[in-house]
């Protein structure tokens, strides 16, 4: 039941199909086949995107950091923030039953697959990603980038003005779902617009190596 198919069903039967359902799109980001790797979650009624570096591309790896989470919010809070989780059919979101549970007192967190080959049905999730590379490139390995580099990068990121969002940006979008205290424990922050950097410039001494 946690098909493509399902989650179309399932959101139609959701809470009469309201919009401000906080459905995240789950993925991860590879630098170097066989190093750290970016795990990315995703905001769909925002864009508003969360990236957390992992040592590696595991379902061990993933599932510690969602349990992280959870300890970190609470599992009430957790699952207001990440009630349903769409996600691909990589190994490392293979332990569903770690990332849906939230105790025994709280509903769990719904996770589906998309279909095989089929990356466009997360397709907000991908678009972001290119954000991403406009500051590290394909082929540059994440090892060198400390959880500090990663948030500055996120920072710049949900700052930017979206056409897509009306002219508005993720971190002004999530603050309507989410109190500014949430947002603190994220370590994100909004950047003046005319700060804002696109460039991999950035972290240029990094990108060199």
């Amino acid at each position: 039941n946690r098909t493509f198919e399902d989650f179309k069903d399932y959101i139609k039967n959701y809470n009469d199909n309201d919009y401000s359902i906080n459905i995240v799109e789950m993925d991860t980001v590879e630098g170097t086949k066989g190093d750290s790797v970016l795990l990315t979650l995703l905001w769909r009624n925002s864009n508003f995107m969360l990236a957390h570096k992992l040592e590696n591309k595991t379902s061990d790896a993933v599932s510690q950091f969602m349990c992280f989470l959870k300890s970190l919010l609470g599992y009430e809070k957790f699952h207001e923030l990440f009630p349903i989780i769409l996600t691909d059919n990589g190994v490392e979101f293979s332990r569903p039953d770690i990332i849906e549970n939230n105790g025994t007192h709280v509903y769990p967190t719904k996770l589906f697959y998309c279909d095989p080959g089929h990356s466009e049905q997360k397709g907000k999730i991908e678009n972001n990603h290119e954000y991403i590379r406009r500051y590290i490139t394909k082929g540059i390995s994440f090892d060198d980038f400390t959880q500090n580099d990663i948030n500055l990068m996120l920072n710049h990121i949900n700052s930017v003005k979206r056409d897509s969002l009306e002219g508005d940006n993720p971190y002004t979008l999530m603050k309507e779902f989410l109190p500014q205290k949430i947002i603190d424990l994220f370590e994100i922050k909004e950047i003046n617009q005319k700060d804002i950097i696109l460039k991999d410039k950035l972290f240029y001494n990094k990108n060199k190596r």
